[in-house]
């Protein structure tokens, strides 16, 4: 929906909230037009019900407000007496408009002091539950979410298992485009098939004000930008419609900001001619072949191990057993292996035929060579012709929602004629450190602004898939930080320590204050 259509649609939901219960703020001692206006009737509607006027800002925060719109028409109710299961069942069921029944069919007896304690043990229950959820969901949605790498394409930097928190104020936290959806989950109910959220209505896009942009060279986390694969409908569809906060999370490495020009030379990413340099806990791992002697026994298990390999590594042929082909290796751990006895060469793998796989899949490059590519700039024009359009296509059509039509060497947006086309937003180049085990941009193409989710900041656990028992805790990475200078250093144990002073701390000052009394 448009800004003007959610507009049209808010005055709608005031004129029925007018309608529906102009009488009960009479009832109240009210005036009947203090219904009508907006905003300043959900604040007075607050103070009829007993209830904090900062409640009315819940009212306006996406899901948030699914919550507690039910919350208000059953406190409306409980003031006018209406306290029956009854009355509670049959106000939810009709999404609110049973009070039109109450406003005009009932006598309305207001009861302005009422009890606010729940009654009973079981509401006392829900109400704790709906407090939580409502906490929880602010925490989620605009300040941490925690997310779990699924994927080894940033391996030795982020590992499959580790469990993070991701920060979504460090970019600004992206106001719910969805606005119908279950709290606290993403596209998907748990243990289940099916859709978690509603594709109608849909806000248009917001961010709060962050503190920082996204550099070069950050990790981030954003939504998959062709993530349209089938997952919830009929199984003859294999593609499907998802709101952009509700396609599948992807972390990356940011290689390329708004106005770069992007090249990759033999694996090595370039940034306006120079090469990108990378922090120090960035390790980027290829391919490579190892050829051995035939003669020399090497103790391959051990050797991985102490080489930390964890992506697939083989033999090209058992019977020769003369060549081994490592999915993803570092720099450092080639080294190792040129000056490990048997091995004769370590080869990396460099891809140079065209790939029409690669982005934009016009034939023309490969994962290993790439570019030079422009990765736009909101506000920033550039020239329409039939060689630069599939680098623009999905952004015009699929990203700013553009009508896009082309008949031989004419392309026409909106039906104008166009020869060039100006950004409406910022556009990033998002790469995996296992650079030939990763679906990332090369792939796809540019991550839109808007798809931006938040910057991952801390791993709190770190489960190895592959550990047994306790083993399979990494304790070296557990409360340790994504980001910073040097090696990643674990404060669990000063996680521990402060715990012990805090719970030791609080027995003396409570035998402190007993001795007091």
């Amino acid at each position: 929906m448009s800004v003007y259509q959610w507009f049209v649609f808010f005055l709608l939901v005031q004129i029925v909230h007018f309608l529906g219960t102009w009488k009960l703020y009479e009832a109240a001692g009210r005036k009947k037009w203090e219904a009508a206006v907006p905003v300043y009737n959900a604040i007075v509607l607050m103070k009829i019900i007993g209830r904090p006027s900062w409640w009315t800002i819940l009212l306006f925060i996406p899901i948030i407000n699914l919550i507690i719109f039910p919350v208000v028409w059953v406190e409306t109710l409980r003031s006018f007496g209406k306290r029956s299961g009854l009355d509670t069942f049959l106000v939810l069921i009709t999404l609110g408009f049973y009070l039109y029944y109450i406003n005009y069919t009932q006598k309305l007896n207001y009861i302005s002091d009422r009890s606010l304690s729940p009654q009973n043990k079981a509401a006392d229950t829900v109400s704790s539950l709906l407090f939580a959820i409502v906490v929880a969901t602010i925490v989620h949605t605009y300040f941490i979410q925690p997310y779990t790498i699924p994927t080894s394409s940033l391996e030795k930097s982020l590992l499959v298992g580790d469990f993070l928190f991701v920060s979504k104020m460090n970019y600004g936290a992206r106001v719910p485009m969805t606005t119908v959806a279950l709290p606290m989950v993403h596209d998907s109910i748990p243990l289940t098939k099916s859709k978690s959220y509603l594709t109608w209505p849909q806000l248009p896009y917001m961010r709060l004000p962050g503190i920082q942009n996204i550099d070069r060279t950050d990790i981030v986390v954003f939504n998959w930008p062709v993530d349209t694969v089938f997952r919830f409908f009929d199984t003859s569809k294999r593609r499907a419609y998802k709101p952009v906060d509700k396609k599948s999370n992807y972390v990356k490495r940011c290689v390329g900001i708004p106005g770069d020009n992007l090249s990759i030379k033999d694996g090595m990413v370039y940034i306006d001619g120079k090469i990108l340099q990378l922090p120090e806990r960035a390790k980027p791992q290829f391919s490579y072949k190892i050829a051995l002697d035939g003669k020399t026994p090497i103790d391959f298990e051990s050797l991985f191990k102490d080489l930390d390999v964890t992506d697939p590594a083989g033999f090209i042929d058992q019977t020769k057993r003369d060549t081994v082909i490592m999915s993803a290796l570092t720099e450092s751990g080639a080294e190792r292996l040129k000056n490990t006895p048997g091995i004769t060469a370590v080869i990396r793998q460099i891809s140079r035929e065209d790939d029409n796989g690669v982005f934009p899949h016009i034939n023309k490059w490969n994962r290993d060579n790439y570019g030079p590519v422009y990765i736009p700039e909101e506000g920033k024009t550039v020239a329409l012709t039939a060689e630069t359009l599939p680098f623009y296509k999905a952004i015009i059509t699929d990203y700013e929602n553009n009508d896009l039509k082309v008949n031989g060497s004419e392309i026409r947006i909106n039906g104008e004629i166009a020869t060039n086309y100006t950004f409406k937003q910022n556009y990033y180049f998002m790469m995996g450190d296992n650079r030939h085990n990763s679906e990332d941009s090369r792939y796809w193409g540019f991550v839109p602004e808007n798809h931006i989710v938040g910057k991952p900041i801390f791993i709190w656990l770190s489960i190895d898939p592959n550990g047994k028992g306790i083993n399979k805790i990494r304790w070296d990475r557990v409360f340790t930080t994504v980001s910073g200078e040097g090696q990643p250093q674990s404060y669990f144990k000063l996680f521990l320590l402060g715990l012990v002073i805090f719970f030791v701390g609080e027995y003396f000052w409570k035998k402190r204050k007993a001795s007091k009394v």
